[in-house]
């Protein structure tokens, strides 16, 4: 990665107050593998640590008690019995700790903490022991810990059932980066793409820095992709499984319900995933959509008049839709395999619908653009009688917003044919939903839209530059 941070001034600013705080701080971060949670710790605090150890991918306790015990006599200068479990591991931590003198912060970083919570080993107790008995009383301990697997840090750290709930002090979300992120990182390597580029470069690869970092500034963006997906062993090409397994317990369950979504454009309700994949209702599939909805793989959203029942369910991770509709079940020899589909019709459909992804993400930027950022306001989308549109945004000032994306090599124009396809569904969506708001035909697009005789009947527009707003 870069030497210095990129984007992240939020989060930057929270660990900034919080160590500098007068009180005893338990800071988690979470967010999916790949986004950067240990690279944004460790140059914050430019790997200057009094303690930091992390856990071992699918390591047994040994193993964890191990790696802990090597870190503790680096950090502290002097050897250390091997602990016999986790209570000894803490206490032993808490003796080096309380022999830090001065006043300045003490910083402990703890890594991934869910790999340290093996079967059986009660690290969980350990843990919450050492904080509760010890760390909570201590007003220059700053401890910080981290984890991919959600649902380990929502069940254990954040919810209001885990043994740590109410004992974090403040916790971080990291989530991908933003198209403006996107593109300061690519310049800090020195990889300089117009904004069509790094768009469609995002459309693969989401706002991934792990995924970002891969990208080859010699090399033209088709063929990193060629290099990254389709050549021999490509880096890439079995990604999809390994994030699914390092982050669900259950990875066929997350898996199964993210596929039947990726055949469905515009989303499925939970009846619909039920009959689609055959996994019973129940406890299993709402925690499987919850755990997908806080790893930004899927949104969830209630079409426009819906009461909750309506609820839908929608793939809007830019790295898994591009995995499955072309890496996924790649067989072939072509080291050229997206050079040579420059121009196919499976290439322009998913450009289309990668882009309409990518709006979603940035909705703040649009709203901006807008003039409505601080009017309250619903997302959501409609399905009407052989109509529906994808983005709605329904505003408390009386108004609705409905969204075109359309994502174009040059500026997109509007037919005679179209704009009566827009103008009927307009009039559709007001009598079947019977709303009295004024209704805006908006165009979110790459480059505008071109001026003719129909474009004028758009209310508002949005390009791609307007989406690389910080």
């Amino acid at each position: 990665m870069a030497d210095t941070i990129i984007g992240r001034s939020v989060e930057q600013e929270i660990l900034r107050q919080r160590i500098e705080s007068k009180s005893p701080e338990l800071i988690a971060i979470y967010g999916r593998r790949r986004i950067g949670k240990t690279f944004l710790v460790r140059q914050y605090f430019n790997d200057t640590f009094h303690f930091y150890s992390t856990g071992i991918y699918q390591g047994t306790k040994k193993e964890q008690l191990g790696e802990f015990n090597r870190q503790l006599e680096y950090y502290s200068g002097r050897k250390w019995k091997l602990a016999k479990d986790w209570f000894d591991a803490f206490a032993q931590l808490r003796e080096y700790l309380e022999s830090i003198n001065g006043d300045n912060p003490i910083v402990v970083f703890l890594d991934e903490l869910p790999w340290m919570d093996t079967q059986k080993s009660r690290f969980i107790k350990a843990f919450e022991f050492f904080w509760n008995s010890w760390g909570a009383t201590n007003n220059r301990l700053k401890l910080i810990v981290c984890g991919s697997a959600t649902t380990w840090m929502r069940e254990n750290v954040l919810s209001d059932k885990g043994g740590l709930y109410n004992r974090t002090t403040r916790s971080i979300y990291l989530a991908p980066f933003t198209l403006y992120e996107t593109e300061q990182y690519l310049l800090s390597r020195g990889i300089k793409w117009n904004r069509y580029q790094i768009a469609e470069c995002y459309m693969i690869l989401g706002g991934t820095p792990l995924y970002l970092q891969m990208l080859e500034r010699d090399k033209s963006l088709t063929q990193n992709v060629d290099n990254l997906f389709f050549v021999q062993n490509a880096p890439l090409s079995r990604e999809y499984n390994f994030l699914f397994r390092s982050l669900f317990n259950e990875a066929t369950l997350h898996k199964q319900i993210i596929e039947a979504l990726a055949n469905k454009a515009t989303g499925l309700t939970r009846a619909e995933i039920m009959a689609t994949t055959k996994i019973d209702d129940g406890g299993a599939l709402t925690k499987a959509l919850r755990n997908l909805c806080d790893c930004d793989f899927i949104r969830q959203y209630t079409a426009f008049g819906k009461t909750e029942r309506g609820t839908i369910y929608q793939l809007t991770d830019l790295f898994t839709l591009f995995h499955l509709r072309y890496v996924k079940g790649y067989r072939g020899q072509d080291e050229n395999h997206w050079q040579n589909m420059i121009d196919s019709p499976s290439r322009r459909a998913w450009s289309g619908y990668s882009f309409e992804q990518l709006a979603l993400h940035h909705i703040r930027q649009i709203k901006q653009k807008l003039g409505i950022s601080g009017v309250q306001s619903d997302i959501c989308g409609w399905k009407g009688d052989g109509a529906q549109i994808d983005l709605l945004i329904d505003r408390r000032d009386q108004t609705i917003n409905l969204c075109e994306m359309k994502f174009s090599q040059s500026e997109f124009e509007i037919t005679k044919q179209y704009d009566e396809r827009l103008r009927e569904r307009a009039e559709m969506f007001r009598i079947v939903t019977k709303t009295r708001k004024a209704l805006h035909q908006t165009f979110v697009t790459t480059y505008g839209l071109k001026k003719n005789m129909y474009s004028g009947n758009i209310q508002s527009e949005v390009v791609l530059d307007d989406l690389f707003t910080e």
